[in-house]
């Protein structure tokens, strides 16, 4: 791990391991930024996302937190503080699901309800929280939060999925107007995108299934994780007056659909 630089700002991204997180993580680093890499469980692709960050000459720390765990995410917020003493940007990106299709009610236990809610939103809020003190010394603090389109449509998302998608975006806007003007909240909100994320859920319907939303989407394609990167790092770094909104990436499916 790189040091950090007492000039640079300094930024968090949880479950940056992989997908978003991991390509979130690299869009800021090569704008500049020291990156605290989050991960529950990835340690090694983790260690590989801070490698390449530290490729732009930046520092980096990787850090092993539940965010579900108030202990763990405080202990995190603790790690970066001793080692950095600032936080700037907070990417709320960890997140999970369940395989459980919405059609099959029965199926789904509440147990797997309640670690997704425990991760989704619970982990959201208590990484926030955790991390505003830090923030709120920062001259150009900004969190970004990843929702999804679910959140906003009914689509074919497990039930606790799109619930807790929902509960994202509504803490989104909250936040925004708890936390302002010295920190401002916004959140992303992905369609399909390439990747293990879909084809898991997908399985052997990934090609067809992708093909078909792509002929569909305006833009004729379906997002990639750096399309998503792309746009949370223009949040955080750029857009100094868009607080409390809810970007969707998806190429104007839902615009026409």
């Amino acid at each position: 791990m790189r040091r950090a630089s007492d000039r640079r700002p300094a930024a968090l991204v949880t479950g940056a391991s992989r997908g978003i997180g991991a390509a979130t993580a690299l869009g800021l680093a090569s704008a500049g930024y020291d990156i605290a890499v989050n991960y529950r469980s990835s340690a090694q692709e983790a260690g590989e996302v801070a490698a390449r960050c530290e490729e732009f000459g930046v520092g980096t720390l990787v850090l092993r937190a539940d965010v579900a765990d108030e202990g763990e995410v405080i202990g995190m917020l603790g790690d970066i503080r001793s080692a950095w003493g600032r936080l700037d940007k907070l990417v709320n990106n960890a997140g999970r699901t369940v395989n459980v299709p919405p059609s099959d009610l029965e199926a789904l236990s509440m147990d797997d309800w309640d670690a997704v809610f425990a991760t989704n939103v619970r982990g959201l809020f208590q990484v926030t929280r955790a991390a505003v003190a830090m923030l709120r010394e920062s001259d150009q603090a900004a969190i970004v939060n990843t929702a999804s389109v679910v959140g906003l449509r009914p689509g074919p998302q497990p039930f606790p999925y799109s619930a807790s998608k929902a509960a994202v975006i509504s803490l989104t806007r909250t936040l925004a107007g708890a936390l302002g003007p010295e920190i401002r909240v916004n959140a992303v909100a992905p369609g399909w995108i390439e990747g293990a994320w879909m084809a898991e859920a997908l399985g052997g319907h990934y090609e067809g299934a992708m093909s078909k939303r792509a002929y569909k989407t305006p833009l004729k394609r379906v997002a990639t994780f750096d399309d998503v990167s792309e746009v949370i790092v223009n949040l955080l770094v750029s857009n100094r007056f868009v607080n409390g909104q809810v970007i969707v990436i998806d190429g104007g499916f839902a615009a026409v659909t």
